[in-house]
């Protein structure tokens, strides 16, 4: 045989070359393919280097075959830009892709998409079931994204797809049709499961002309269209970044804040409507900022809940209660609002310990004010700590009532020892008679659970007077006073006649 009978035909001009310019060694700078005698090719490497043989020059010849070796390294290559479960893009191929089509100069769409209610199925089903569905969202997916556009998993239920040279009418049609696609029932194991997508959407190059701007702008219309209602798709706009940046210097202030004690504590007074004269005082948040002044609970308390700064506060908001109620009349009780993060840190019952033993107040004066929240996560574990709450003697308060969607079952769920009429109801009490009606349901609610039933937003006399004959025990609301600093709660406990005598 001659050796270009073990060459492929269209590589014998570079084999010719390469023998052309050999010298006295060689090493293969390339993988060569080769023929074996069943026709089947091979990938080699080669060594050589010259000798004498017989009394004539010769070329000694090692090769090797790389075969097996090149399919592993094309496998880890696959690995290393491929999703694992899902065998869609990763996180890496998607941004490189994304790259080489803006350095082409491609117009280019981003569009960020993450699952709605895919944790109903994982928590219902098991993470086996989630993974299958995973699988099924990115067929569907492999379905609509075709061509030179690419489809990518980049972590848990979150997706991604980039779209190459399209107009902005076009990429919301298929935004539309692939929030209908995806939105269509799974069949699992025989089970059914529905689950929905929202989807974020930024263009080059109005909205970003690097990879990095266009994900984290899409990102911030994905935010924005789950905030508008989820299971549909939002284009990125400029004030959401001013949002963002607002957002950012937010979280910047909170946390230089709270290291400066820029908190402080107002308390707004409870009166009981059997002896006009207080019960106990709600303990309110105020944030004094030096530049901006006073910034409201509700600016502040879903930022600070979101970057995990709550837990912190709400510790600081119980110790500083508890020290400041030891200072009031015996009979005197003080109520502390706890965020529903405050419950996934699993240390709140040594926390109102701790504050309890720090203050040396009774444990019978404390109130804690939850809202319905609490009960939508983990309810089992929420429940333990509150009955937790409940043996150390501390009262457990049902905030905002009537207002969710299912305040009579937790009811049965826990033994509260109050529940908090809403002010939406307490406002139209003297116009309208479905807020009367509402009152007077839960007014008599109470009675028959023996809960105390306190009414929020009382604002003028005959909110009061309705309030009393519908028989409420508790009202609180600016017609008796806004929340006012400490320094002037005695000042509030004598103007209602409460006893001045101080108890621990």
């Amino acid at each position: 045989m001659k050796l270009r009978e073990i060459w492929p035909q269209d590589e014998w001009v570079s084999h010719g070359q390469a023998l052309a310019h050999i010298g006295d060694t060689y090493q293969s700078e390339r993988h060569w393919r080769h023929l074996k005698a069943d026709g089947s090719e091979i990938q080699v490497l080669t060594f050589g280097r010259r000798v004498a043989f017989e009394g004539r020059d010769g070329y000694l010849v090692a090769v090797v075959d790389i075969t097996e070796r090149r399919k592993a390294e094309a496998r880890i290559a696959y690995m290393a830009h491929h999703d694992g479960l899902t065998n869609l893009a990763n996180r890496e191929l998607y941004q490189e892709r994304l790259k080489q089509a803006l350095d082409a100069g491609q117009r280019v769409a981003v569009l960020c998409i993450d699952l709605d209610l895919f944790k109903n199925v994982n928590d219902s089903f098991g993470h086996p079931t989630g993974d299958r569905l995973l699988r099924q969202v990115a067929d569907r997916l492999r379905a609509q994204v075709r061509g030179n556009n690419l489809a990518a998993r980049l972590g848990g239920d979150e997706f991604a797809v980039v779209l190459a040279d399209v107009s902005p009418k076009e990429v919301s049609g298929f935004a539309a049709r692939l929030i209908s696609v995806l939105s269509a029932p799974y069949d699992i194991d025989g089970n059914e499961a529905v689950i929905g997508a929202s989807i974020g959407i930024a263009l080059s190059p109005g909205d970003g002309t690097t990879s990095e701007e266009l994900m984290r702008n899409a990102d911030m219309a994905l935010y924005r269209a789950k905030e508008d209602g989820r299971g549909v798709h939002c284009f990125f706009e400029r004030v959401m970044d001013l949002q963002a940046q607002k957002r950012r210097e937010m979280e910047l202030d909170l946390r230089r804040a709270f290291a400066n004690g820029e908190f402080e504590l107002h308390y707004q007074p409870l009166l009981d409507i059997a002896t006009d004269k207080i019960s106990g005082f709600e303990s309110l948040l105020r944030w004094r900022h030096p530049e901006k002044g006073m910034i409201s609970p509700a600016e502040f308390i879903p930022v600070a809940e979101d970057i995990g700064l709550i837990n912190a506060i709400g510790e600081w908001v119980l110790r500083e209660a508890c020290n400041e109620a030891v200072k009031w009349p015996a009979e005197i009780k003080v109520a502390v609002n706890l965020s529903p993060v405050q419950f996934r840190s699993r240390n709140l019952v040594q926390v109102v310990i701790s504050a309890l033993a720090n203050s040396g107040l009774s444990p019978k004066r404390l109130e804690l004010e939850i809202t319905e929240s609490v009960f939508l996560a983990e309810t089992e574990a929420n429940l333990a700590i509150l009955h937790q709450l409940r043996e150390l003697g501390v009262a457990i308060s049902m905030d905002d009532f009537g207002t969710g969607y299912s305040s009579l079952s937790y009811l049965r769920s826990f033994p509260f020892d109050k529940i908090k009429i809403d002010r939406s109801f307490v406002k139209d009490l003297a116009e309208r008679s479905d807020s009367v009606a509402i009152v007077r349901a839960i007014s008599g609610l109470g009675r028959s659970l023996n809960i105390t039933t306190t009414a929020e937003g009382v604002e003028t006399t005959d909110q009061l007077d309705w309030l009393r004959a519908e028989g409420c025990n508790e009202v609180q609301g600016f017609l008796f006073s806004g929340a006012k600093p400490a320094a002037e709660v005695e000042q509030l406990l004598f103007r209602f006649g409460a006893r001045a005598t101080k108890a621990a």
